[in-house]
């Protein structure tokens, strides 16, 4: 099988589903859906076997639940990149996993080309998260007059650029989507979203663009 191939592992209780997805994947040239799970128990056994590239892991299965899953997973060392399958009311769930270090979220009914565009930045060593779900995060987060201060001396240490570079992770852009949006190397990216993360203090994508919707930062 060619290098260029991404293997993918699908684990969702529901067979429709996974037939479903699987189906729309394998449309894909650089897309193999190599193996599928119908547990959480199963998911573990199989991504330890299969070692697929991308890992599509509901939430809520039988046995063992999405988040114990990851956390397993993340326990034996399995390098599989993680996509959180998710549904509007999993709120709690999606915190647990984004600390334990899931690198994409994606909603069920979301369109082809968004999970199509999730596994290949999460393959390519990025994040994706799709800003209804970010926006579900910060639903309900109350913040004190202190929190609110230090966020604004944060947004106010970005550049112009800076600024712009961060409403398009929140976008769920990559980086090479930024540089051909903004007509500048990806390189010239790539250092931009290094200094928004120093500056906003976040690790990663997923952090930042949950810090973007949660000041309502949007384009200038």
């Amino acid at each position: 099988m060619s290098n260029n191939i991404i293997t993918v592992m699908i684990a969702d209780d529901h067979v429709l589903m996974r037939e479903g997805i699987k189906q729309l994947l394998e449309l894909e040239n650089d897309i193999d859906v190599i193996a599928q799970a119908g547990d959480g128990k199963e998911a573990v056994e199989i991504a330890l076997e299969y070692n697929p590239d991308v890992i599509l892991l509901d939430i809520n299965m039988p046995k063992m639940n999405g988040i114990d899953v990851l956390r397993r997973l993340k326990d034996f060392g399995v390098s599989s990149k993680v996509i959180m399958l998710t549904i509007h009311e999993d709120r709690e769930y999606l915190y647990e996993t984004m600390k334990i270090g899931a690198r994409g979220y994606v909603l069920k009914d979301s369109d082809a080309d968004s999970l199509i565009g999730a596994i290949r930045d999460v393959n390519g060593g990025g994040t994706y998260i799709q800003p209804s779900i970010a926006s579900l995060l910060v639903e309900g987060i109350n913040k004190n007059d202190k929190e609110l201060n230090k966020d604004l001396l944060k947004i106010k240490a970005l550049t112009k650029r800076e600024y712009e570079v961060l409403t398009l992770i929140a976008e769920g852009l990559n980086n090479r989507d930024i540089a051909d949006k903004l007509y500048i190397s990806e390189k010239t990216v790539k250092n931009h979203v290094s200094s928004i993360f120093k500056k906003i203090e976040v690790n990663d994508r997923i952090q930042a663009a949950i810090f973007a919707f949660k000041n309502n930062i949007k384009k200038i």
